[in-house]
């Protein structure tokens, strides 16, 4: 059968450049948001006058038809018919007679792809932020279980200085926020509507651009005709929001590898979200957590991938553009795996809180706070430093940690040490001495998990509102 556009050829197409050129095996997952759009697009051709009245109800009932066959998995996808739009076309002319033909008035195939993916990729972008909030609440139930739990703080992953568990799992509160924050703010670039651009320089026809995006729930729509069939900014901000945010689930997967290994026990996963070894019936293996690791690097890679297709391409439409769609899919299946195994895996770890303690008092986290002692005793903070650095090797080569030294040994480095060093040393005291805003304190993390209650309760009104209207 001849194709669509195929009047100006003499030739039909040779088959590898069908199978070569052939977006269905991809772009078949913007068929529902083909149909979305086209039935906005039909019923502004009828309010416009451009098709008559009956047209426009034949085609939008043969639309819905073919929805749900879309729905039910019943439609069938040619590979010569290139595209979800030339194969969604062809289904409708075979459910409506040639009057579906006349859906095609006033669009080229270059603004209705560009449409397609706004659509698609608002609706995500309003799932991976419910999500998102899903995991934090994951988060913050755990660090409201573990508001007495002390654990040591590390920089160089060495320890530094003992940090509430809380404390900890609320930093990671704080980055899934600015990637909340990220792909909210990127939803207004992706709320614009392209339809009505046409190939790239509008059209013909007596069309009404805004009575479209008033339908299908658009801010508003593009200025220029041109910039409307080539821009994919929005798909490579959203590349960017998400290698962002694999990074940080990539920073926290670590940590939770790290945490369940036998030489940290701080944490255990749930056995739902561990696997075994095939030979070794001893390993209980943090698969998630590694596996969301290594994911990482396929996002970046589309970022990447995207930003160098898009690099040098002269205005408007080129076939270069086709290769926007698959790293998109594929970040977006990455991004949606990862993020509805996360929150349920956090949300039923266990804690070793004793383990932790056990760490706790068994390092020199608590070293800076006998120097701030000793400054607050008059001596220069760098002179303290030097004090409390030889007191640290005094007990490497003895064996010994800072709360083992009696006030003796302590005296021999520093004439200015009393009894109160001890009550100073204590990691409960440590922690709560660092009572500023943003600090490890319980009264400042108690007040953020408050704080962060409250920001997710917003969050989520948010999200609730902005599916509805990407729906």
């Amino acid at each position: 059968m001849s194709k669509l556009w195929g009047g100006r050829f003499t030739k039909q197409t040779n088959r590898l450049v069908e199978e070569y050129t052939a977006s269905i095996g991809f772009d078949k997952a913007l068929a529902e948001e083909d149909v979305q759009g086209s039935l906005a697009h039909v019923t502004m051709l009828g309010k416009c006058g451009i098709l008559p009245e009956e047209d426009v109800e034949k085609i939008k009932e043969g639309l819905h038809q073919v929805l749900l066959k879309i729905r039910r998995g019943e439609l069938e996808y040619s590979v010569s018919d290139e595209d979800i739009h030339m194969n969604i076309e062809k289904q409708l002319i075979d459910e409506v007679g040639s009057v579906g033909g006349k859906l095609h008035t006033g669009r080229s195939r270059n603004d209705q792809v560009a449409t397609d993916m706004h659509l698609y990729l608002r609706k995500r972008v309003v799932e991976f932020v419910g999500l998102l909030q899903e995991l934090q609440e994951a988060l913050l139930g755990q660090a409201k279980a573990n508001l007495d739990t002390i654990v040591p703080g590390y920089t160089h992953l060495q320890r530094a200085q003992p940090i509430l568990f809380a404390h900890h799992l609320l930093a990671y509160v704080s980055m899934f926020q600015r990637d909340i924050e990220r792909l909210q703010d990127s939803y207004k670039r992706i709320n614009v509507l392209p339809l009505g651009a046409g190939a790239l320089a509008g059209t013909t026809f007596p069309i009404d651009r805004h009575f479209v995006a008033e339908q299908l729930h658009f801010d508003g729509v593009y200025e220029n005709s041109l910039d409307a069939v080539s821009d994919r900014d929005f798909i490579v901000e959203f590349l960017a929001d998400a290698s962002i945010l694999m990074m940080h689930l990539s920073r926290l997967s670590e940590e939770l590898v790290l945490w369940s290994s036998t030489e940290f026990r701080f944490i255990e996963l749930d056995d739902a979200f561990c696997t075994g070894s095939s030979i070794m019936p001893q390993k209980k293996n943090p698969d998630v957590p590694e596996l969301v690791r290594g994911k990482t690097g396929r996002v970046y890679g589309n970022l990447m991938g995207l930003l160098t297709v898009l690099k040098s391409l002269p205005l408007a439409y080129n076939k270069d553009m086709q290769e926007d769609k698959e790293g998109m899919f594929d970040t977006v299946a990455t991004l949606q795996g990862a993020l509805q195994l996360f929150a349920p895996m956090i949300a039923t770890m266990k804690v070793n809180k004793e383990r932790m303690r056990e760490a706790v008092n068994q390092d020199f986290s608590n070293a800076t706070d006998i120097a701030d002692f000793l400054a607050n005793k008059g001596l220069p903070f760098r002179q303290a430093h030097e004090v409390i650095g030889k007191t640290v090797l005094y007990c490497i080569q003895n064996g010994k940690y800072l709360l083992d030294l009696t006030l003796e040994e302590f005296k021999q480095f520093s004439p200015l040490f009393d009894d109160s060093i001890y009550d100073v040393l204590q990691p409960e005291s440590v922690v709560n001495a660092r009572n500023v805003y943003g600090g490890t304190a319980t009264p400042q993390v108690t007040a953020a998990i408050e704080r962060a209650e409250s920001m997710l309760k917003a969050g989520r009104t948010w999200t609730q509102e902005y599916a509805e209207k990407s729906k």
